[in-house]
Order: structure tokens, then C-alpha cells, then sequence
């Protein structure tokens, strides 16, 4: 019975993924919302008691879901960015500054005033940390509404949104991997105590050297494959020839592989291999079509993780959730991203004429759609299993309730936000 109802929930799943989007096209609302709505409906019926659904006993499963989640969604960043980034021209580096000033001001604040919030709630100097550590990190999965729709192989009239939609694509596509040096020292406070004690190997280690070794990795990584499958003097080789745009799924786990085996960050190394391999043949028809698997498996592992967070809802997840989880999780949506991200974007902004500038309101626009989701998630159970006891029961909830509160406040004001840009 339980195998049956696990088959009709999954079809019935799969239909509102594939109907959803284009029935909710004019609407004021978003796919996640409706996905979590169902999870949650379906989570109040009579289901099994022994769903595995507590995430304290079922960490290494939502780590690795989530993990190949937003893997998938950063090679579909990666690929979808047209912007070039030459590291040899500083004209090219300063076309993404409101990238960079997201990461480099925005990001930092966002964690230590979320920290400090979770200090004030009574939380342990690890668990704060690691509060503001996952939820630090805007996300490649839910925010599809308000980033790049996908990779433009022929020249095309840019609109008033796409500096908007750029730069919080490129911010979601790298801060996931910008988190973990956070993560990490959230780790090493509970399991080693004293700071004094680790603060050189963390900033050497952890915040430099695995960061240099990811992008790296991921770097040459996507130049060999690049290399291969556009100009292999073999033509069995050059698949893009014959448009087989599953190297798109060989290429991220390719990465990921070598840059955690290499010591760096492998989700570095999965977006820095996307966008390098996008940086040759840029206006080839076959980004396009590895973006079109990419996005396919990215909404299918999306789905699946948002039925379950629904049903998890209903089913106990928010039971340890106080009026502490509520201000923290509301006060970094609706208070602490925005005021960071004005702050960052509105100190010596480039001319709008310019690559990289921007207007006042589209400057609110990236600031205010700093989107929690599936990072988060992923992040708070890799914690758990490297410090057993820092992922309270108190800290899922108030983490779920965050991931919630901005799919819900994120995703029904995308769209009139984004239509009053582009009028």
C-alpha cells in the first residue's frame, strides 16, 4: 500500500511540475509555492507514520538530495550567463561589480548579523555561527523567476531587467560555494572550541587555498571538455556535433569530483567549469540545448525536494519553531539582506549606461530578492553530520521556516517587481 500511494503521489507530482509554470505565467505566484502547498495538503492525509521525513534520523539522505540538487542548478547557472568574465581585462571584472559587491559586503553582513541575532536568542557561539553561515547563501534553485531565463546563442535586445537578473544569477551561482569557509568555522568552533586554536589553518585553509583550488579545478575542467567537444581533432569526440547535451550531467559530476578530490570546493568547481566551457564557442547552439537537460533534472529534483519539505511541514518539522525562529528568519528577509545589499550596490554605483550600472529601483530589486532554498537545507544537514548536535531540532525549524517564508514572500512578488522593471 505504501509503495502504491508513494507511485500516485509521485505521478500526481509530476503533473503539476510539468502544468503549474504555464498556468501560473500572469500569476502572482510562484511554482515552489504551489509545491510546497501540495506537499503540505498531502502531508495532512492519513500517510504511514514510518515516512522518513525527521531530519535529525534522515541527515545523509536530505545532504545528498540537496547536494545533487543544487550541483545540477549551478551548472545551469553557469551555462545560462552571458556575460563574459576575462580575467586579464579589468573592464570585464568591472562589469560585474554588483556581483562582486554582493559577495564581498552583502554576504559577510548577512552572516554576521544573522549570528549575532541567533546569540541574542541564546543559541551557542557553533550554532550561530552556523545559523548565519546557512543561511548566508542565496539560491540557484528557487530563484528561477527572478534570474537568467537561459543562455542566448544569437544577439538579442537586453531589457531593463537583465542587470538584475544577472547579478543575482552570478550571486547564486557562486556564494553557494562561498558559504562553506562559514560552514567550516562553524564546525571547527564546536568540535575544536577555542578560535585561537584554529583561526590560521581556517583562513588559509578553508577560506583561501580550497577556494583557489575549486575554481581552478573547475577552470580546467571545462577547458578540456570544451577543448573535446568542440574541437577534437576526433569527430566521435566532438559532441557537440551531434548535440548530445549529456555531457552537461557528465561535465558537473566530472567536476565535482576533481575539485573535492583535489582538496577545493566542488561546488566552485562545478559553476567555474559551466561558465568556462560557456566561454568558448559562446554563441553555439549547444549551450542551449545542455541547458534544456540541466534545467529538466534541476525541476525534477526541485519537485522532489519541495513535495518533501511540505510534507515534512505538517509532519512535525516545525514543532521546535518559536517566536525567535519567526524574528530571525523575517528580520534577514524583509530587514537585514535589503539593508546589506543597498548598502553594497549603492556606495559608488557605475553609470547606468555602463555594463554593471544600474538604476536606484533595480538596485532595491537585487537587493530585496536575496532567495533562501535548497542551499541551506543542504548546508545545515552537512553540519550535522560533521558535528552531531549542532543542527538543533531549533535550527531546522527556523531554517525551514526562512526557506518558506522566502518562497512564499520571494516568489509572489517576482513578478509584478520584475514587470514594473521591464515597463
Amino acid at each position: 500500500m505504501t509503495a502504491d500511494l508513494v507511485y500516485l503521489v509521485a505521478g500526481g507530482a509530476l503533473l503539476v511540475a510539468v502544468v503549474v509554470p504555464e498556468l501560473l505565467g500572469r500569476w502572482a505566484i510562484s511554482t515552489p509555492i504551489v509545491l510546497v502547498a501540495v506537499g503540505v495538503a498531502i502531508g495532512l492525509t492519513p500517510l504511514p507514520d514510518e515516512l522518513p521525513l525527521d531530519p535529525q534520523d534522515n541527515r545523509a539522505v536530505i545532504e545528498h538530495v540537496t547536494e545533487l540538487t543544487v550541483l545540477v542548478a549551478l551548472m545551469g547557472v553557469g551555462l545560462a550567463l552571458d556575460r563574459p568574465l576575462d580575467p586579464r581585462r579589468w573592464s570585464s571584472w568591472r562589469s560585474w561589480s554588483p556581483t562582486w559587491r554582493l559577495l564581498a559586503i552583502t554576504m559577510p553582513c548577512c552572516i554576521a548579523g544573522t549570528a549575532l541575532l541567533g546569540w541574542w536568542a541564546g543559541l551557542a557561539p557553533a550554532a550561530a555561527l552556523l545559523l548565519g553561515a546557512v543561511l548566508a547563501p542565496t539560491d540557484p534553485v528557487l530563484a528561477s523567476d527572478v534570474q537568467v531565463a537561459g543562455p542566448q546563442t544569437d544577439e538579442h535586445e537586453v531589457s531593463e531587467t537583465d542587470e538584475v537578473r544577472f547579478t543575482l544569477t552570478s550571486e547564486a551561482g557562486i556564494n553557494d560555494g562561498l558559504a562553506f569557509p562559514f560552514v567550516y568555522a562553524a564546525i571547527l568552533t564546536a568540535t575544536t572550541g577555542s578560535v585561537t586554536g584554529w583561526w590560521l589553518e581556517w583562513v588559509s585553509v578553508y577560506l583561501v587555498l580550497k577556494v583557489v583550488v575549486g575554481v581552478g579545478v573547475g577552470v580546467a575542467a571545462g577547458w578540456l571538455l570544451a577543448r573535446i567537444a568542440f574541437r577534437s581533432p576526433s569527430r566521435a569526440l566532438r559532441v557537440a556535433e551531434r548535440g548530445e547535451s549529456l555531457l552537461a550531467v557528465a561535465a558537473l559530476v566530472t567536476a565535482y569530483g576533481l575539485g573535492e578530490m583535489a582538496g577545493g570546493y566542488g561546488f566552485l568547481s562545478v559553476f567555474a567549469c559551466a561558465m568556462t566551457f560557456r566561454s568558448a564557442e559562446r554563441r553555439h547552439d549547444y549551450h542551449a540545448a545542455m541547458h534544456e537537460v540541466v534545467e529538466r533534472l534541476e525541476r525534477l529534483l526541485t519537485l522532489l525536494v519541495l513535495l518533501v519539505l511540505g510534507i515534512a511541514l505538517s509532519r512535525g518539522l516545525l514543532d521546535a519553531l518559536d517566536w525567535r525562529g519567526i524574528a530571525i528568519g523575517t528580520g534577514l528577509l524583509l530587514v537585514l539582506r535589503p539593508l546589506a545589499g543597498w548598502i553594497a550596490l549603492a556606495a559608488w554605483p557605475r553609470p547606468k549606461d555602463e555594463v554593471g550600472g544600474a538604476t536606484p529601483a533595480e538596485r532595491w530589486a537585487m537587493a530585496f530578492f536575496g532567495v533562501r532554498g535548497v542551499g541551506s537545507i543542504y548546508y545545515l544537514a552537512y553540519a550535522g553530520g560533521h558535528a552531531p548536535g549542532v543542527a538543533s531540532d531549533w535550527l531546522w525549524s527556523t531554517v525551514a521556516f526562512t526557506v518558506v517564508a522566502s518562497v512564499v514572500v520571494h516568489g509572489v512578488l517576482a513578478t509584478p517587481v520584475m514587470a514594473r522593471l521591464s515597463r
